[in-house]
Parts: C-alpha cells; sequence; structure tokens
C-alpha cells in the first residue's frame, strides 16, 4: 500500500502545481507581491493536506513563537523537497537564493521573478557570493526574510553536516538575527526517492542566533544547535511505534548516540 500511496501521492502533487499554476497565475500576476504571496502559500498548505490523507504524513512544528518579527535569515536543514515549500505558511515575505537555472523553467520561472528571489550561477562561487550579498542587503531594506540552506544541498538523515561558509558571511554582512530549523522530513520524503512514508514529521525552530558573533563562531553554534535538534528528532522517530524505514546514515548516526532499533 505504501508504494500505490506513494505514487498516487507523487500524481497528485504534481498534478496540483500544474492546475493551480494555470488557475491562478492571471491573479498572482495582476496583484502586489506581498499579496500575491497567497498563491504559493496556499499552494504549499494544499500540499501538506495531501500528503497526509494520501499517504499518512502529517507534521508537527515546534517553536514558531522563535520567529521574529521583520527582516531574519532562516536557516533550515535541508533533507528533502518538503523542506523547501513547508515552512511558507509560517513566513512573511521570503527571499530565496537558488540556482539560476530554475528562472529558465517556462511558467515556474515566471513565478520566481515575480517575488524577486536571488537567482546565483554555482559554476562562479566568488561572482555568486557577491550576488546574494547583494540580493540580501536588498531584501534585508525592503523588510524581507531571507531563506537560506546552510549545506546547500539536500543531505541524508544522520549523514555527517557539511555546513558552508557561504550562510556565515552572509550572516556577517548583514548583521540581523538567524532562525535554524531542524526536522526529520527526509524519513518521510526521502531525497531523489519516489517512495513517501506515513507517520509525523516533526519540526523545530530554535531560538534565533541574535548578530554579533564572529563567522567562525556563528557558524560553529548554528552547526551545533541544528545537529543537536536533528539527533533528537532522529531518535523520537527511531523509537516511535511505527517507525519510517532508516537510511544507512540514519542507522550509523543512531549506532553513535547509542540508540538500539
Amino acid at each position: 500500500m505504501t508504494i500505490i500511496r506513494s505514487l498516487v501521492f507523487n500524481a497528485a502533487f504534481y498534478l496540483n502545481l500544474i492546475i493551480q499554476m494555470i488557475i491562478f497565475t492571471p491573479y498572482y500576476f495582476l496583484s502586489p507581491r506581498k499579496q500575491a504571496w497567497s498563491v504559493p502559500k496556499n499552494w504549499a498548505k494544499s500540499n501538506l493536506w495531501l500528503q497526509k490523507i494520501i499517504v499518512g504524513a502529517d507534521h508537527h512544528i515546534d517553536g514558531l513563537e522563535n520567529i521574529p518579527d521583520g527582516p531574519y535569515i532562516c536557516a533550515a536543514k535541508h533533507q528533502s523537497f518538503w523542506d523547501t515549500y513547508a515552512f511558507l505558511p509560517h513566513i512573511a515575505d521570503p527571499v530565496y537564493i537558488l540556482k539560476r537555472e530554475l528562472t529558465w523553467i517556462p511558467l515556474f520561472g515566471w513565478y520566481i521573478q515575480k517575488m524577486k528571489m536571488v537567482p546565483i550561477d554555482r559554476g562562479k562561487r566568488s561572482a555568486a557570493m557577491k550576488t546574494a550579498v547583494r540580493g540580501a542587503r536588498k531584501a534585508v531594506a525592503e523588510n524581507r526574510q531571507l531563506m537560506i540552506y546552510p549545506e546547500g544541498t539536500r543531505t541524508a538523515p544522520g549523514a555527517p553536516p557539511r555546513y558552508k561558509y557561504g550562510v556565515a558571511h552572509i550572516y556577517g554582512e548583514l548583521g540581523i538575527p538567524v532562525v535554524p530549523i531542524a526536522h526529520n522530513a527526509g524519513l518521510y520524503w526521502p531525497r531523489r526517492k519516489f517512495m513517501r512514508y506515513p507517520g509525523v514529521i516533526r519540526c523545530r525552530i530554535l531560538p534565533p542566533i541574535q548578530p554579533g558573533l564572529d563567522n567562525d563562531a556563528f557558524l560553529k553554534k548554528l552547526e551545533e544547535v541544528t545537529e543537536a535538534a536533528c539527533d533528537e528528532l532522529l531518535i523520537e522517530a527511531a523509537k516511535s511505534d511505527d517507525p519510517p524505514p532508516m537510511p544507512p546514515t540514519a542507522i550509523e548516526r543512531l549506532k553513535e548516540l547509542g540508540v538500539k532499533i
């Protein structure tokens, strides 16, 4: 049944995307940016609902009270496609730093450009960082929130962390709080796989890291608090009554933490 539910959900997910993009395109492009955000935010909510009723995967977010007002950097763990949209309903006016190739996709790329995202050329690291900082400064000036995935790419649950220095550089340049987000979505929506598993995806929005630390100290703290929370959520999932399948990285990490499964 899990395979069938996964197939049905994947079909419903992409069909939902196509239908909503077609139906709401006139409203989206004719509305002011902040008002137009209702379209992708409702799309995100509908995906969460589809995953719940088709797959049986609900989600729970702790720490919403830690989200500050005004501009901040949202530094989320990146385990799954799920975490690219699941937090949208809780962020007022987000700006994503993303690879420029996404803006070339017909219609989808136009949606991205409407929201004034920050596309970068990953092949040119120095130029990409300058573009990211310039775009981030503009976002802060407009009282927006910057969405960053510190590891840069999706990592499997339990895999050794590889936080890149880019987030620390932007933290030092902007002087605004950073809100770490830990979760275990990769257990229920694995990267590079079509399988979707039932259960409860648990997320934890951690207290903001305030500006003022030097870049190295900040990066160390960000990794420590995020990974500690991810370990706790991994253990919670492993000890649940109906745990999801554990990837090898998660099994190895649980062994390191002294957890028997």
